[in-house]
């Protein structure tokens, strides 16, 4: 039987609510970093566009962090675990939104994949998807971003500005091994010649 004081083994789960949550805005911090620059390539796309290319799979391990990490959130928090019950969920208008952001980011990066890897073999269709799927999750994403921006700035300022501990260092380590991931699958996409060569209106 455990010797920890019962106060503590209380804390313990409250912690992991609170660690969610932290590793989330630090994904999230660094996601907003990324799509930053994803966006300077947008400015000149025809230029630029092998390095959006490159950003858009250096995005994708982050990405698949904070969604693995607001996922699981949101299923522990529909079955009823009383830990996240009792942390509460996010405001309403950012619950109406979040399927939205979800779904329109799925979107922007299914249809540029689908460009990078096949270019216009299956009609040039594929880029107005990309772009009317884009105009749908820009301001979606953005309300997202706006809303949460205070406490992303802040748990990534604490994160980095305290002294290293256990649970930390984990959300760290995750962090930055989502963007060593998304170096070497960038790096890796390297190796395939993408047949999509843009063209449009500007």
């Amino acid at each position: 039987m455990s010797s920890r004081p019962i106060e503590q083994r209380r804390e313990e789960p409250l912690a992991s609510v609170d660690s969610n949550g932290r590793l989330t805005a630090l994904t999230g911090a660094l996601l907003f970093v990324l799509l930053a620059g994803l966006g300077v390539t947008i400015l000149s796309i025809r230029d630029l566009l092998p390095e959006h290319f490159l950003l858009g799979f250096l995005i994708i391990p982050p990405l698949g962090l904070k969604l693995a990490s607001t996922g699981y959130r949101f299923v522990r928090y529909y079955s009823r675990d009383s830990r996240y019950r009792k942390a509460g969920p996010p405001a309403p208008l950012l619950r109406i939104l979040a399927p939205f952001v979800v779904l329109s980011t799925i979107a922007v990066f299914a249809t540029g994949l689908e460009l990078w890897f096949f270019g216009l073999r299956f009609g040039s269709i594929w880029i107005e998807a990309h772009k009317l799927t884009f105009m749908a999750w820009l301001p979606i994403t953005g309300v997202h971003v706006l809303a949460h921006l205070n406490r992303t700035g802040r748990v990534a300022a604490g994160e980095f500005s305290s002294s290293p501990f256990a649970n930390a260092l984990t959300r760290r380590s995750l962090v930055i091994g989502s963007l060593v991931a998304g170096v070497v699958l960038a790096a890796v996409s390297l190796s395939y010649a993408s047949p999509f060569i843009f063209f449009g209106d500007g």
